[in-house]
Order: C-alpha cells, then structure tokens, then sequence
C-alpha cells in the first residue's frame, strides 16, 4: 500500500501542489521588501493551509515506509496493557552468535525492565543481538522474577557494583562485535538499534553512536548533547518538538547520553570502559566519548533510532540527594580532566548555536537553497546537487539545506538527513529572512542553485549574512532554451531565452562565485561577463571499480547481446525529443543491418509522446530503481545519448562510460566532456550515428577497446576524491594548484 501511495496518488500531489507552491511563496518574498511583516503573515497563512494537507499526508507514508507498527501489529507495549507483565509470557530469541549484545543494567524496578524487554520483543532488530540483563544484586525476587523471561541472558552481581562498573563487568562478558548499553528506564521504537549499526557502516571513524530519546510524554528528551568551556553540559533539544528539522539528521556531537549508546566492544574494552573514577554514575559517557574523540573515533548522533526514555526514575531528579548527587561531583572531576580540550575547542556557555551542535568550531558552513530536495531518481540537475553535498560533507564541510517550496519530501529528505544534512521545511521554518536572523552570521557560504531560486534569495541572504554567496547553474539554461528555440522555430521560446539571459547574467553579476559543471560553460560566461569570478566544478561522481571487461563488477551477458539503451528523465522535453529523433531516425537504419538489435528507453516519467513509440525492437522501462539501473547497463552492448539539445555535461553519459558500456553522443551529449571522442562515437546525423552504433553491436574487437577506454576515461576524471578537491578549490578553500589560476581550473588541473 505504501508503494502504491508513493508511485500514484502522492507524487502527483506534490508535483502539482509544489509548483503553485513555489509560485505563490515568490511572490511572498517580494512583499519582505516593503511589508515585511505582510510577507511573514502571508507565508505564515500558506504554511498553515499548507501543514494541514500534504505535510500530514506525508507523514503517515514516512510512517508506512519506515515500518512503524501498525494496527495489526501485537499490542503488549501499549501503555494500558502493560502494568502487570507476567515474565514468563515475554519471550525474546535467544541468539548464539550475536552482532550486538544489548547490556541492560538494573537495581529495582523490575516494572521497568519488564516494559524495556517487551517494547524489545515488539521491535527486535534485524541484526543478531543477544540481550543481556544484570541484576546488580537488588533482591532474590527480582533476579526470580528476571529468570522467567525466556531468551535473555540473565547476569547477576554478587555485591553491588553501580551502574558504571555494572556495565564494564557486562561488557566483558558480552559476545557481541558491539555493545549496546540501554536503560531498563527505556522503551525502544522500530529501527531503534538496527539503524545505530548502520553509522558504523557509513562512517568509518566512528566511536560511538547515540539514539534520539523522547520523553513519556512524546517531548524530546536529548539529541545528542553539547559541552561548553565551563564543562555544562546540554542534553540538546530538551522539550522540544521531536520531529523538528535540527534534530532529526546524522550529526557528530560532542557525546550521547548512555542511555541508549552502541560502540565496538574490543574499542570500548581496549580503552578500559568506562573510567571508574566516575563511580557509580554521571559524565562517564561524556568522558567515553572525550577518550575516543582523542584517538580519533568521533561521536554521532542517529535520529532515526528513538527511544523512550523515562528520566530519573532509576535515581531521581534532585542532586542534592542519592546517586544523583554524582552529577554534580563528577562535573568538577570532568572540568579538572578536560578543561584544555574544553578552552580549545568548545563554545562559550550557550553561545554559537549552530556550530556548537555541529561540532563545527573549526568548519565551514554552508547553506544551499534549491527549489526543492532534490530526487535523484527524476533528473540529473538533483543528482549533480547530491553529488554536492556528498563532496562537501566528505570534505568536513556543515551542510544546511533550505528547500525553496520548503516540503519535506518523504524518503528524498531522510535520505539527506541520513548523509548529515540538516533540512530545514514547514511548518517548522517559514521565513529564510527570519532564519537568518537567528543563523546567518554563523555561515560561512550561501550557494543558490537554479535562476528563479537565485532571482527571489540573493537580496534575502546578501542583507542577512555576511557569507560569500555561490551561484551553482548546473548548466547555462538560456542556451540550453535558445537551441530548443532554434529546433522548433518558436518566437515565443526564444524571446524566454532572452529574458533567461538577462536574467542569468544579472546573477552572475550579484554573485561572489558562479560554478558550472564544465569548463565549457565557465569559458562562455567569462566571454559574456569577463568580470565574473566564475569557476568549474567536476559534474558527478561515482564509487567502486567502473564495470568495464577486467573490473571488479561483472558485466551480465558480455558483448554479444544486441541491446541499446536510452537512459534519460523523459519528463523534460529535450530528452522527450531525444527519444522521438533517434526512434525515428536513426533506430530503422540500425535494423536494417542488423535486424536482431533492440531499443529499450529506461527513465521516469515518459510522456505521450515516448510512450507512443512502443513497437516490436522497442520496450520502455520507466521508473527504475538504482539496482535494476545497474542491471540495464550490465546487460547493453550500446548505450547511445542522442540529445539535439541542452547544456552543461550529461550524466547519463558519464555513468554509460563507467560502467564500461561503449557510448554513440551527439554533440549535445558530449558537451563539457574534453576529449570524449577518443573513447566514444560522436556522430549528428542520423546516418552516421546509425552506422557507429552499428559498428559496436557487431565488432567485438571495437567494443571490447571503447568498453576499456571509456571505463578508464571515467575512472581518470570522476572519482569522489577528484570531485572533492574540485569542489574545494571552486569554493576557494583550497588553493589552486602551482601555475594554475584561480577561475580557470580545468579537469585535467584537478587531477
């Protein structure tokens, strides 16, 4: 039901309902210069309409699609049918080889542990896990009463040892790769453990990772927390709405809560476990975390594990009194242990909001303010923005994301968030003016992307924050509509061309940096506009061995079957006409040779016109996952770009040159691809386009040497490391290389 959802109705709505959107919020903007308090009215009235259609709508299928229990779903964790939890009823799956040992530490309150190990069994993780119970000598009843449940394995401390040796006796015991230490004073949610292993695996130097905890009253408790000079520390985020934007993406932190905290048993017990001088509790997870960050093992929060967490009711809330007066001691110990650490690298009480959450004292800021979150799956613009971002955040940037509809598009923004970035939508955030206001003089780049966006943004954030403002074109869209104009003679496309060329070139001006995806596109705006600090950026890139013949990744049927592809997002009207040309014109002269050979056109959104041209040697594959992507081009003999427009380099010819697929261009195809005619066909007319194609379906010598020389082509120019330091060095970051002048960086000067 939930991918019906997504693949119908949903996506309609918010193509339609986010274009008026965008329209209606533009003209908001421009009521800030004389009324300002008219536009925050008016954004605030579309906002509230807004929330209370699709904003809710998306919720429910981000609930659907995460997997979230339903109705259906058993119901011994709801709150009215828990409060006499037989033992022997609970049962969890016991397991002899685990991944994680879960390491539950208890002294009393059995009706907690009882809920904790419930809510477990309701929500057990995918990853093999043990779940271990200490009971660190409380009473005889309890330790009975713990022995029913089945499937646990049940400790039990002779003499009483706290919470913090508890746990390093436990952690030595355990069998796990990894520990999991949580609170008996807890109830975990779906993903809640399975996704804290997942940063382990997308982040190499990671330490630890820390759960979003929510209180019992569906408040939040802490995500993540913050260290400031004085040794304070923030349980962050403490009352607030969970589901708002700044707490619900990867982030590093200066410590998680032990709450609900997983790290690598031989790291935690290499470095001794928790420092018993910390006895019996509080700040000893502040001063894992400090250990760990010094041998160069960071700390991250994960918003999507949640857990409730039920605060104070082990030890209380008043300090003055019991094991809880700890905190207060160990705060002076902690200070007296890290006051150097503290002056150097942490805020001032409070202060520095932004960064300070970020960890981002020493790192550059940057906001991006696009239309909306991009979708990789519909057009190359987006996959080139994500390409971006990855960059940037692999290259230590902060990366904040202002979605211009401000629409939290489900799966497209947690897919953002996962890689670390903070989107910012409604409700939650309704003016850019007056969220600069709060955090603009704590960015170090404002990079817009797209014409419109930029026209509607560069006043807001050139009078709200002192950042350098970056124009990312992608591609320059008055040529890109003047060579459509020229294909269909129309008057009225073309005078859009030149109010799209003024209006690019009016940007340009305003901007401190423009960048273009092709040395190509930088050279023409600097013939247009020579004072123009404009610079190149390498397009895209890719991860892993390219899938030529002798690579890692094995190509499905080698070079004999006779497939073309068309890969391309037919929803825009130049590859719509790409698909029409080449069926048209060049497909009947390549069957005629070779009667065998087959089309397939594989993209999203196909229109009238493309589905039209379904016949015997043509099949259609629309919205294809990346996997069944992969798939199609392991299987293609040629893959063939036979756009008669458009600007800036293609994405879809890059990917067919790394996955060793041999590649037949037209011109357009090829723009911004410096010397791609050495691995690849560049042909125009339909004839000599037939006849190159032709050639690779049946020449195996020739395919096999194109196959090899486009792979390695793609491999010499887009890695992610290329891609990183090209995008340092057109943000200015980095120097250029010796000899090499700042703006006129090419691809090769990147290397």
């Amino acid at each position: 039901m939930a991918a019906a959802a997504e693949n119908g109705v949903l996506p309609f709505i918010r193509t339609v309902a986010g274009a008026t959107l965008f329209r209606v919020l533009r003209l908001s903007y421009v009521l800030d210069r004389p009324w300002p308090a008219l536009g925050r009215g008016t954004r605030r009235l579309i906002w509230f309409l807004w929330s209370n259609v699709t904003t809710r709508m998306s919720d429910q299928l981000r609930g659907q699609l995460r997997g979230e229990r339903g109705p259906d779903t058993p119901s011994d964790a709801d709150p009215d049918r828990r409060r006499n939890i037989a033992p022997d009823r609970i049962g969890l799956a016991p397991c002899d080889a685990p991944v994680v040992s879960v390491i539950i530490p208890t002294f009393g309150q059995l009706s907690f542990t009882l809920r904790c190990l419930v809510s477990i069994k309701a929500h057990f993780p995918a990853v093999a896990t043990e779940i271990i119970v200490v009971d660190d000598a409380f009473s005889g009843l309890e330790a009975e009463a713990l022995a029913q449940v089945q499937g646990i394995r049940l400790l039990r401390n002779a003499v009483n040892l706290g919470f913090l040796r508890t746990c390093n006796a436990a952690a030595r015991a355990a069998h796990g790769e990894f520990l999991l230490f949580l609170n008996n004073d807890t109830e975990v949610c779906c993903g809640w453990l399975d996704r804290l292993v997942e940063v382990f695996a997308t982040h190499p130097d990671c330490g630890l990772v820390g759960s979003k905890l929510i209180g019992d009253d569906g408040r939040l408790h802490e995500a993540g927390g913050i260290l400031w000079q004085g040794g304070t520390a923030w349980t962050y985020g403490m009352g607030s709405d969970p589901e708002a934007p700044e707490y619900n993406y990867v982030r590093e932190v200066d410590y998680c809560s032990g709450a609900s905290l997983l790290v690598r048993r031989q790291v935690f017990l290499a470095i001794g476990g928790f420092d018993e001088k910390y006895a019996p509790a509080y700040f000893e997870d502040v001063d894992l975390a400090f250990r760990l960050r010094r041998v160069g093992l960071k700390t991250f929060y994960q918003p999507r594990s949640e857990v409730m967490h039920y605060g104070g009711a082990s030890h209380g809330r008043d300090v003055r009194f019991g094991v809880k007066s700890c905190q207060v001691t160990n705060q002076v110990t902690f200070l007296e242990t890290w006051q150097g650490v503290l002056t150097r690298e942490h805020f001032v009480s409070g202060t520095r909001l932004l960064r300070a959450r970020d960890r981002a004292r020493d790192r550059k800021v940057v906001l991006i303010v696009d239309h909306s979150v991009p979708q990789m799956d519909r057009d190359s613009d987006s996959y080139a923005i994500v390409a971006l971002i990855r960059a940037a955040l692999a290259s230590g940037l902060v990366v904040k994301f202002w979605p211009f509809d401000l629409h939290r598009t489900p799966i497209h923004t947690e897919a953002l968030q996962d890689m670390g970035v903070e989107v910012l939508y409604a409700p939650y955030q309704t003016s850019l003016t007056e969220w600069l206001q709060l955090n603009g003089a704590d960015l170090d780049i404002i990079l817009l992307s797209q014409p419109d966006v930029a026209q509607a943004c560069l006043p807001v954030v050139r009078s709200g924050s002192a950042a350098r403002i970056v124009y990312f074109g992608c591609h320059i869209h008055f040529r890109r509509m003047m060579a459509q104009a020229d294909l269909s003679r129309d008057a009225g496309e073309r005078r859009a061309a030149e109010v799209m060329r003024e209006l690019e070139i009016s940007i340009w001006r305003e901007a401190d940096t423009v960048l273009y995806l092709s040395e190509e596109a930088a050279a023409e705006v600097r013939a247009i506009e020579p004072s123009v600090n404009v610079r190149a950026l390498i397009p895209f890139s890719f991860a892993g061995a390219t899938a030529g013949p002798g690579c890692d990744i094995p190509r499905d049927n080698g070079p004999a079957e006779p497939l073309i592809i068309f890969v391309a997002g037919f929803g825009h009207a130049r590859d719509a006409d790409a698909a029409v040309w080449f069926v048209r014109e060049v497909l009947p002269l390549i069957i005629a040779d070779v009667p065998a050979a087959r089309l397939s056109l594989v993209g999203s959104n196909p229109p009238p016109s493309v589905l039209a041209l379904r016949g015997r040697n043509l099949s259609l594959s629309p919205n294809v996952t990346d996997d069944e992507l992969l798939a199609w081009y392991r299987r293609a003999r040629v893959a063939v770009v036979p756009l008669r427009s458009g600007a800036g380099v293609k994405l879809r010819s890059v990917e067919a040159l790394w996955h060793g697929v041999p590649v037949v261009l037209t011109p357009s195809g090829a723009e911004g691809l410096p010397d791609v005619d050495e691995v690849a066909a560049v042909e125009w007319e339909p004839a000599t386009f037939a006849a190159a194609v032709r050639d690779l379906l049946t020449n195996d010598v020739l395919w096999q040497r194109r196959s090899v020389a486009g792979a390695g082509y793609a491999r010499d120019r887009f890695t992610e490391a290329t891609h990183r330091q090209s995008l340092l060095l057109a943000l200015g970051i980095v120097p250029p290389p010796a000899g090499v002048p700042a703006g006129c960086l090419t691809t090769a000067g990147m290397i």
